[in-house]
This record gives C-alpha cells, sequence and structure tokens, in this order.
C-alpha cells in the first residue's frame, strides 16, 4: 500500500510539471509571434536580398507608429528595381499623411519610363490633392478624347445648329494641382462653339465649313488654368435644329396683335362711355324741356286769373299750336323716302 501511494504521488508530480511545461512552451510560442510581428526578420531578409536597406529596428519603430512594415518594403523594393531613389522615411511620411503610395510609385515608375520629367515632391502633392496622379500620368501618355454634350447655337440668319465636339486633351503635370478639371474644359468649349455659330451670317456658313467653329475655338486658349492641355478639337456632329428667328418673329407678331386688340378694345370702351355720357346729358336735357313744358299750364292759368289772356287769346294759340303740329307731320312725310 505504501508503494502504490508513493507512486500516485509521483504521478501528480510529473502531471503538474508536464502541465506547466506546456503552459510554457504555449507562452513561448505566443512570445515568439509576437516577437515576429513587432520584429518582422523575414521582412528584412527579404529587403536586404533585394538590394533595400532598411534597418531592422526601423521596421520595427513603423509598427509602433502603426506604419505596415511590409507595404513600405514593398513598395521600396518596386522602386528600387525600377531605378528610383526613395527613402523609407518619405514613404512613410506620404502614408502617415493619407497618401496612396502604391499609387505614387507607380505613376513615378511610368513617367520615368515614358521620358516624363515627374518627381517624389510633386506626385505625392498631386496624390494628396484628391486626384489619381498615375491616372494623369497615363493621360499625360495616352491623351484622352471627351465628348462634349450637345451644344445649341443660333446663327445671325436665325436658323439654330446642336454641334457635338470632341476634345483631345493630355494631362499637364505641372497644373494638376490647383488646375481646373474637365467640366471647365466642357464648358470653355461650348461657350467657343456658341460664340462661333452665332458670329456666323447663316447656318449653310457653318455646315459647309465646320473646320471653322475648332480653329476659332483653339485660338481662344481653352486650356489656360486647367490640369489638361487641348491638342485638337474636332467638330463630330452638326444638326439643323429649330428655325428660332421665325418662331421669335411669329411671337413676337402674336405680342404685336395682342397689343392691338388690347388698345382696339380700350378705344372701344372709351366709345362707349363717352355715348353712354352722351345719353345721359341728352335724357337730362329732356327732362329739362318737360319740366319746362310742365310750368306752361300754370302760365297760362295765372295769366286767365290776372287777366292777361282771354278765351279767344287762347283758343287761337291752341289753333297755331294744332297748325304747327300738322306743319311738322307733312315735313317729316317729305323727308321719307317713298321707295324705302
Amino acid at each position: 500500500m505504501n508503494n502504490i501511494a508513493t507512486l500516485s504521488s509521483i504521478l501528480l508530480q510529473i502531471e503538474g510539471i508536464g502541465s506547466s511545461v506546456v503552459i510554457l512552451v504555449i507562452a513561448g510560442i505566443i512570445g515568439f509571434f509576437i516577437f515576429l510581428y513587432f520584429v518582422p526578420v523575414n521582412l528584412w531578409v527579404t529587403a536586404l536580398f533585394s538590394g533595400v536597406s532598411i534597418g531592422l529596428f526601423n521596421l520595427v519603430f513603423m509598427r509602433i507608429r502603426r506604419v505596415p512594415p511590409r507595404v513600405i518594403v514593398n513598395e521600396l523594393i518596386t522602386a528600387s528595381k525600377a531605378g528610383l531613389k526613395i527613402s523609407s522615411n518619405d514613404l512613410e511620411t506620404h502614408y502617415l499623411a493619407g497618401g496612396n503610395i502604391s499609387s505614387v510609385i507607380k505613376a513615378l515608375i511610368s513617367a520615368d519610363k515614358a521620358g516624363i520629367e515627374l518627381s517624389f515632391k510633386q506626385a505625392t502633392a498631386i496624390d494628396l490633392a484628391g486626384r489619381d496622379v498615375f491616372e494623369a500620368v497615363q493621360v499625360s501618355v495616352n491623351p484622352r478624347v471627351i465628348n462634349t454634350p450637345n451644344v445649341s447655337a443660333v446663327a445671325q440668319d436665325g436658323i439654330q445648329l446642336i454641334a457635338i465636339a470632341r476634345v483631345t486633351v493630355k494631362a499637364n503635370i505641372a497644373r494638376l494641382v490647383g488646375g481646373a478639371g474637365e467640366e471647365t474644359i466642357l464648358a470653355r468649349v461650348g461657350e467657343g462653339i456658341v460664340t462661333s455659330i452665332g458670329s456666323s451670317k447663316n447656318h449653310q456658313e457653318v455646315l459647309e465649313n465646320p473646320d471653322k467653329i475648332s480653329r476659332l475655338v483653339l485660338s481662344k486658349g481653352l486650356d489656360a488654368g486647367t490640369a489638361f492641355e487641348i491638342l485638337s478639337i474636332d467638330i463630330a456632329d452638326i444638326d439643323v435644329g429649330a428655325n428660332i428667328g421665325a418662331k421669335l418673329q411669329t411671337d413676337k407678331a402674336a405680342a404685336d396683335l395682342k397689343v392691338a386688340e388690347a388698345r382696339a378694345e380700350e378705344r372701344r370702351a372709351m366709345a362707349v362711355a363717352l355715348e353712354q355720357e352722351m345719353k345721359a346729358k341728352t335724357q337730362e336735357a329732356r327732362a329739362k324741356v318737360i319740366e319746362a313744358e310742365a310750368e306752361v299750364p300754370k302760365a297760362i292759368s295765372e295769366a286767365f286769373k290776372s287777366g292777361n289772356l282771354g278765351i279767344m287769346d287762347y283758343y287761337k294759340m291752341q289753333n297755331i299750336m294744332a297748325d304747327t303740329k300738322m306743319r311738322d307731320a307733312i315735313a317729316d312725310d317729305d323727308e321719307i323716302d317713298p321707295e324705302g
């Protein structure tokens, strides 16, 4: 029994030692990976054999500054193989500033192969300005064609023309920072097309010589202050639109007619008002006559009472009035047309 108890205690001690060893091994593995994370020896070896000189502690400090060492080392290797001399500090600074170091390195390599003068400082400035520096170099090597939208303009004969132009541009590296974009180019070209068509005496002149538009627009230096250089402006299509001049004349004639009608209606209204006013005056005059005639019987009555008018005088006056009415009736009958 004593032997069994002793054996059991020995086994327990062995198990305790085994557990400790396992914990130590696990801790050692974790520590080893942590060490490799902060001290990327394999990355340092890769850079060393690729001809890129970078210190191991520099890679450790990149980890501390939260800069991915692999990205920096890979871009340094790419630049070194292309014959570019760029320091890791420059790339790290641009990364911390929020730049795209991969796009910058590709742009520098493309510019160097194409013989375009582009410094690292220029490339990083263009990148931080929000432009794609690699695309800019590509456009500088391989010019881009920009199609304008439909541009409507009216010639001096009143005919509307609708033109579409193709603008061939290449990037101007020196003006990429602070230079205007494609929208400004399109706006200026559209303005030039409108000016050229508007200065033409008739639309046939434009249709016969569309290159006149291109020459006039190019002579204006439309790429000034922009990030591009205009190589050519080609008129792709010109369509004849509406007769704006005739439409304007028709609209003007309709407007003049409405004005004339309004003035005629005003004159008619004034004539009607004058007629009504004259009728009112006539009625007023008739009322006064009737009022005066109403005073005659009173005057006769007063004459009888005062003895100034006798019965025979009154009868003579009645005969005279009857005779006057008869004469008026005969005169009215003579004025009537017998054939009427």
